[in-house]
């Protein structure tokens, strides 16, 4: 096998980056402001068009269900002994996806090594009017990289590329997870910076509309996609360095102005299709992945934590746009405790994910970040900091969370939206409800935002379970696996990157299931 991890050529790199664009997108965002026969905009769409952030059959039915929805629980899973161990295969995809566009994501590394050497090439006017697609994929980089350090810890960055940017090949180092995250922090300050302030020229701004298949062109979205993402990433390192994390968040979170957010402002006004960042679905004419990719290795069934302990209590709004009862009178889950020979004989007693929200609905789209998380990470910092009123933003974010699951209920084919009056009964049940020790309040708005991210966002999940250790879920012990009786703390890396890099053998000590990321201390 090739040196695929990080030694890509540019031919490929350019053949593949245009081919992995549907016919849509080659016809509604050709660049008509080229100034180059490389063009810049045409690699920032590229880099854009993830079927890594959709939820596309072959992430979820590879990467997300067998894997990271198993570690976080957000989805079901058969219990048959070795429920816990990764696929090399599948996993070493989706860390050759992140490096280069492999067929199922976008490369965004290697397209933005690309595009760097794209852009040194330019005049300085030129470079004024592209920089706009070079900040933007500053922030897509970032927030996919982030994902990567989450589920490895260090990981090859900046040396990885080399082909791109200087024309030479070479082993790339793993860097220090710690030293990237705080990286992706400044990065993100000033990309948000640079939307905050920045005035485009009507064509590039034209141009820049059509290439950018994620917010429109919309500068505004951009900064608040930079400062969001920051947001998530500073409370991710909040246990580790306190100080640093609550010092950046007061200054974000006390200057609404400077540092908008996709927070949905108030209730009233909260739109998923506009405010969130969503990758929308490409075609609305091919058979859901979604339904293969969930019933082929039993992830259908509802998980037990979620809705037996969770979500039923409180009467959840969310419940009927959720799952299905399967013919059954009422909503249960299978207990998680139940071995496969139990799961083969009673999965039918048992509810299922809803149809029209996920199984059918071909218009899902990939989620990056939602209002809700948002409001969540601000609750959050404003019960352990004092900064503000935390019950004001965990109703907020239960609120928008219901309203998102109605959103994609409704994009499905669903007709439905929840009233005022079941979403006030929703929060005034005492399961919901904001009261309690710090502790215990810190508990709903984690275990809230868990149930919010479910299997779409099986990886945010998952980061979160680990930093907060919440929701207490239970995990049943799987004999069939020696390193993998229980959920790893990490990924370990795939053999398309340890059989050929050389520099693996300084992080070799590192790769094991047990070792803890750097934010992970609690």
């Amino acid at each position: 096998m090739k040196k695929i991890f990080v030694h890509t050529y540019i031919l490929l790199l350019l053949a593949v980056s245009f081919s992995a664009c549907k016919k849509t997108i080659k016809n509604d965002y050709l660049n008509p402001e080229k100034v180059t026969s490389a063009s810049i905009s045409g690699f920032f769409t590229g880099m854009l068009n993830s079927d890594r952030v959709r939820p596309a059959y072959w992430n979820l039915r590879t990467f997300f269900f067998p894997q990271i929805s198993v570690y976080a629980q957000t989805t079901a899973f058969y219990n048959a002994g070795q429920s816990y161990q990764p696929n090399d295969g599948y996993i070493g995809e989706y860390w050759s996806d992140f490096y280069y566009p492999a067929g199922n994501g976008s490369g965004p590394l290697g397209t933005y090594r690309t595009m760097q050497t794209a852009f040194a090439a330019l005049s300085a006017a030129d470079q004024d009017a592209q920089k706009v697609y070079m900040e933007a994929a500053k922030i897509v980089l970032d927030e996919r990289a982030a994902k990567m350090v989450d589920m490895w810890g260090d990981i090859p960055f900046t040396q990885a590329g080399s082909l791109e940017t200087t024309s030479t090949i070479k082993n790339p180092v793993f860097d220090d997870q710690k030293t990237l995250y705080y990286q992706f922090i400044s990065d993100l300050d000033e990309a948000a910076t640079y939307f905050g302030s920045v005035k485009l020229a009507s064509n590039v701004q034209s141009a820049f509309n059509k290439a950018d298949i994620l917010n429109s062109g919309s500068l505004l979205k951009w900064q608040e996609y930079a400062n969001s993402t920051r947001l998530r990433l500073l409370m991710r390192i909040s246990s580790y360095d306190e100080a640093t994390a609550k010092a950046a968040v007061t200054t974000m979170l006390s200057n609404p102005t400077s540092y908008p957010l996709i927070d949905g402002g108030n209730v009233g006004s909260y739109s998923p299709a506009n405010t969130d960042i969503l990758l929308q679905a490409l075609t609305t004419t091919t058979s859901s992945t979604l339904s293969s990719a969930l019933t082929e290795i039993d992830s259908y069934w509802a998980p037990d934590y979620k809705l037996n302990t969770v979500m039923l209590p409180a009467n959840d709004p969310r419940i009927p746009v959720t799952f299905n009862k399967n013919g059954n009178a009422t909503y249960k889950a299978m207990p998680v405790t139940y071995g496969s020979a139990l799961q083969d004989t009673a999965f039918n007693n048992y509810s299922v994910v809803d149809s029209t929200t996920f199984l059918n609905n071909i218009k899902c789209p990939g989620i990056v970040i939602t209002a809700s998380e948002v409001n969540f990470l601000k609750a959050e910092a404003y019960e352990r900091w004092s900064l503000g009123n935390a019950a004001d933003a965990y109703n907020t974010a239960l609120t928008q969370s219901v309203y998102f699951y109605f959103y994609l209920n409704n994009l499905g084919g669903g007709s439905t939206s929840p009233s005022a009056t079941d979403i006030a009964t929703f929060l005034a049940n005492s399961n919901v409800v904001y009261a309690g020790t710090t502790q215990q309040k810190l508990a709903l708005i984690y275990t809230q935002k868990w149930v919010h991210f479910g299997f779409l966002q099986s990886d945010e999940a998952w980061a979160e379970l680990r930093r907060t250790k919440y929701p207490a879920l239970t995990f049943p012990k799987q004999t069939l696996s020696t390193l993998y009786q229980y959920p790893p703390t990490r990924l370990p890396y795939p053999s398309v990157e340890t059989s050929y890099n050389t520099n693996y053998s300084a992080v070799k000590s590192k790769d094991t299931p047990t070792t803890k990321l750097f934010w992970d201390v609690n």
